[in-house]
């Protein structure tokens, strides 16, 4: 789909179905020649929040349909508001099985043009995602549009505009290849399935990339990543990415766990719900989105990416509770539970990562449940040993839409999770989301922030941009903070 920004006036936007944003207790605009007076004057559209009312004009203007859509009150207009409204939009504009659609451009106060048509067509391609893969006949009926125009007042916009809805649309592409990825059933979706996703990804931007099988994995002493898929027929990847476009400057590495399925292995989960487990590997498929989006975008930036992926599923080879583990790091762990098993494949690849001497290391998991307790489905929870990464992070999710909200790691919850017969514990409670960062402290020597995705990556109710099941969450954040770092040059 095209996503496009051109002047027009509003009675000369000829379109299928132009979408006009009315702020609350403000009229229509005078170029839709009295087009939606009726509807307002008879309060067929009052302008609450999220309202919409679809109108046949006639004459008035060239559109042969015109939607309205409140947008709120001006002062309180953002633009993750924004994102929403464009994807009703485009969700409106397919349901009436449309090719093309247009949506005059409200820019939120203080916003500049180009950030505006950014987080709209990011709206609109997020909008219009659907995981029918797997559905026999899916495609009968599936129409889809063809072009999206934002209609803009002033000419002069038209380039902030377009490089704005081109970038959207890269950010928004990071996002929908999490989607697809984690949406997969993990019989679809093993280790080497991610890993083969990434050699592409590789392959098409000239990225250098490595993976380690089973034996490879072994050999490297990642014995976290060993030990969790021992017992898996599908074996464990440890997938590396490459971007190298940044000089001789230290790079960022993004982490991402990837358990593409997640029994609890011995200490094994209820049966209830254990179907979402495909979607422990959230944060394994954000990291993939982003190394797209990186390579898309050609960022001037180094970027090593790191995936470890497994299985984790009980048997007669499998770990078990009691078990002794030395990691890669050199550190012992006692393993108290197989079902927290996410922290022991993540700690080998933050082990692994000193290698880079990065300038700042920045992890994704869908981890504890304990997070999801903690803030539910609307943030990340957000650790690190780095104020001011800490605040870059949660920045870039607040620009965004995806919210990060810091947690503490006290001193305290390192003390908690101090073994008995090995130097470390990989569970302990209360506070099991922030014992969970202390873990993850212990393998991190560098600037380092940790997002707990467990509540965001994936659900059972989205928005207008976010659908049931994989969100994509955080691949746009993590793809704002490296355009960040890119921009400023904080990878130097």
């Amino acid at each position: 789909m095209r996503i496009r920004a051109r002047k027009a006036a509003l009675n000369e936007a000829a379109s299928p179905l132009l979408a006009v944003g009315l702020y609350r207790d403000e009229s229509a605009p005078a170029a839709l020649n009295g087009a939606a007076d009726d509807a307002l004057s008879d309060n067929d559209f009052s302008g609450k929040p999220d309202e919409t009312a679809l109108l046949y004009p006639k004459d008035a203007i060239s559109a042969e349909r015109l939607l309205l859509i409140s947008l709120g009150d001006r002062a309180s207009f953002t633009h993750e508001k924004l994102r929403r409204t464009a994807a009703t939009v485009s969700r409106k504009a397919r349901s009436l099985k449309l090719d093309e659609a247009a949506f005059t451009l409200p820019v939120p106060e203080g916003s500049d043009i180009e950030e505006a048509a950014l987080a709209a067509a990011e709206g609109v391609a997020l909008g219009l995602y659907r995981f029918t893969r797997h559905k026999t006949g899916s495609g009968e009926d599936a129409r889809e549009l063809e072009a999206f125009d934002l209609i803009l007042d002033d000419p002069a916009d038209e380039e902030a505009a377009s490089h704005g809805a081109e970038t959207g649309a890269r950010l928004a592409a990071a996002a929908l290849l999490a989607r697809d990825l984690a949406n997969e059933p993990s019989n679809v979706a093993t280790p080497e399935y991610l890993a083969q996703t990434a050699r592409e990804i590789a392959e098409r931007h000239g990225m250098t990339i490595t993976v380690l099988d089973r034996a490879g994995i072994e050999t490297e002493g990642l014995t976290g990543l060993a030990t969790v898929g021992r017992s898996a027929i599908n074996e464990p990847r440890f997938i590396v990415l490459e971007h190298r476009k940044g000089g001789d400057a230290a790079p960022v590495v993004i982490v991402g766990k990837a358990v593409t399925f997640d029994s609890g292995g011995i200490s094994i989960k209820p049966a209830g719900g254990m179907e979402d487990m495909k979607f422990d590997m959230g944060g394994g498929a954000a990291v993939l989105g982003v190394m797209e989006t990186v390579g898309t975008l050609d960022l001037p930036i180094n970027v090593v990416a790191l995936v470890p992926s497994t299985e984790n599923l009980p048997g007669g080879g499998a770990f078990k509770p009691g078990d002794v583990l030395e990691m890669h790091s050199g550190k012992t762990v006692e393993i108290i539970s197989t079902d927290a098993e996410g922290r022991l494949i993540l700690a080998d690849a933050l082990s692994y990562a000193r290698r880079y001497e990065p300038s700042a290391v920045v992890d994704c998991a869908t981890l504890t449940g304990a997070c999801i307790v903690a803030l539910g489905n609307h943030a990340s929870g957000l650790m690190g040993n780095d104020e001011d990464l800490i605040a870059e992070v949660q920045t870039a999710g607040e620009t965004a839409g995806e919210r990060a909200w810091p947690l503490p790691l006290f001193d305290e919850y390192t003390e908690q999770i101090k073994g008995d017969t090995a130097d470390i514990k990989n569970s302990a409670r209360p506070a099991g989301a922030l014992t969970a960062g202390a873990f993850l402290k212990e393998f991190a020597d560098y600037p380092w922030a940790h997002l707990d995705i467990a509540g965001t990556a994936f659900g059972k109710k989205g928005n207008a941009y976010t659908p049931k099941g994989a969100t994509g969450n955080p691949a746009r954040t993590l793809v704002r903070f490296l355009m960040g770092r890119a921009e400023n040059g904080e990878d130097a």
